[in-house]
């Protein structure tokens, strides 16, 4: 389950409590708090956002054509519209607005047609550009990072990812899915991927903690009508905690600073062709000391897409959006994240969760499983991204089959026999790679 806010537009989300899926990141009511960059007035930028480096978009031009860009725009990247001052489509060029304040613009030539585009720069190989492999080692040579989502161990209940039924062990997602990586990883190697984790163990990749975002996190209190914050909330259940200075660093560190270290990782030292992003999902269940089982279980993946007019105001999220558009990550990800849909579909055996009526989220693609949404992962690692949702953790049947554990072979939990729910999920993401790669090299 994502612990990402719906990239922020300057923005941090509060009230965080549990429910039915990554569209709603657990809001109980919605409490905006705008973040101001201080160092740099002229520039509009999301939460712990970096100035953009617009020249790197020069490296694309003449590499898409008009019909290509502007279907992109339409149909995957702004499905809920834009305002045209801040991107211009012509016969010849795309305008794009690089910042306001002054009134600034990049101008993107585009290729005449098919034949006479240039080649796309990137650092991530598509599938049919890899080379020759065996039936038997059909991702050999693919570079896949494993990204477990959220952190685990000690820092679980700060994430909100940990709930006991009694005296049961209790559910960490963050643990829960290292397990599952760490099944992954070996299996993917055997089929001669070159495996790599974001996150191997449960510690942050960034060296920033919660205390190092006191000020910042009071700063933003103020500007949002706090106007004295308290330090911390009287007990974990406070229901005004999202106003206090401790609750706001906590989530500038999990969620904003975690997220943008681990895509530096990614885009500067593991430079992946793949990244998986490996999630458990949730329903709501209420306090975490007293949960609730529900009979609700699901299965979704997500791609990058459908940001919302407000957040291409941002210029780091405009500035990284074209970017993607212009790698034609989609392309790749798309396909791959319909057949790992599939995969896992046939193995789980889970219905397809449903997005409610919301402009978040786009449904993409055939299988029914997979949506587009903007999220910090998504958008910022610089390469295809599938972003996998399986399980309702606090389901009676998922809860059953955590509670068991790991073990090889199945065994009979709630009156079938199944494998182990972690053997379960990492069979069916490698079954999906197999499946893809295979088709995509001719194997």
């Amino acid at each position: 389950m994502t612990n990402e806010s719906r990239s922020p537009n300057d923005k941090i989300s509060a009230r965080s409590t549990r429910v039915a899926s990554v569209l709603v990141i657990r809001h109980l009511s919605l409490f905006l708090l705008l973040l101001t960059p201080a160092l740099q007035a002229a520039d509009t930028l999301g939460v712990l956002g970096s100035k953009p480096k617009w020249g790197v978009l020069e490296h694309y031009q003449e590499t898409i054509t008009k019909d290509e860009f502007s279907e992109l725009i339409q149909n995957v990247y702004c499905t809920h519209g834009i305002a045209p001052d801040l991107i211009e489509i012509t016969t010849d060029t795309a305008r794009i607005l690089t910042n306001r304040d002054p009134q600034r613009f990049f101008t993107l030539r585009f290729a005449k047609n098919n034949t006479s585009r240039n080649p796309v720069p990137r650092l991530w190989r598509p599938a049919n550009s890899l080379s020759h492999a065996k039936a038997d080692k059909p991702l050999s040579g693919l570079r896949i990072a494993l990204d477990p989502g959220h952190l685990g161990g000690k820092w679980a209940r700060m994430e909100e990812r940990w709930f006991q039924v009694g005296n049961t062990q209790p559910v960490q997602e963050g643990d829960l899915i290292l397990k599952v990586a760490r099944l992954l990883a070996p299996r993917l190697r055997e089929l001669g991927a070159k495996v790599s984790f974001v996150r191997d163990r449960n510690e942050p990749i960034t060296a920033k903690r919660p205390d190092d975002f006191r000020e910042l996190a009071r700063k933003i209190l103020i500007k949002n009508g706090v106007p004295q914050p308290r330090i911390e909330g009287l007990d974990p259940n406070d229901p005004e905690k999202e106003q206090t200075i401790r609750w706001q660093s906590e989530i500038l560190f999990y969620r904003y600073s975690e997220i943008r270290r681990r895509a530096a990782l990614v885009n500067f030292k593991l430079h992946p062709d793949l990244v998986l992003c490996l999630h458990f999902n949730a329903e709501g269940w209420g306090d975490p000391n007293n949960p609730t089982l529900t009979d609700i279980n699901h299965l979704h993946l997500l791609v990058n897409g459908s940001y919302l007019e407000q957040e291409l105001e941002f210029d780091d999220e405009r500035f990284e959006m074209i970017r993607r558009l212009l790698s034609r990550a989609y392309d790749e990800e798309l396909p791959l994240a319909d057949t790992v849909a599939g995969a896992m579909a046939r193995e789980t055996q889970l219905p397809p969760y449903q997005y409610p009526a919301t402009n978040s989220t786009t449904k993409v693609g055939t299988s029914g499983y997979v949506y587009a949404r903007n999220l910090l992962a998504t958008r910022l690692y610089r390469c295809p991204v599938v972003y996998c949702e399986p399980y309702v953790m606090n389901s009676k049947d998922a809860f059953a089959r955590i509670q068991v554990g790991d073990y090889e072979g199945t065994r009979k939990i709630n009156g079938l026999e199944r494998k182990s729910i972690f053997r379960e999920y990492a069979d069916s993401v490698a079954d999906g790679l197999v499946e893809y790669y295979s088709k995509a090299r001719g194997l």
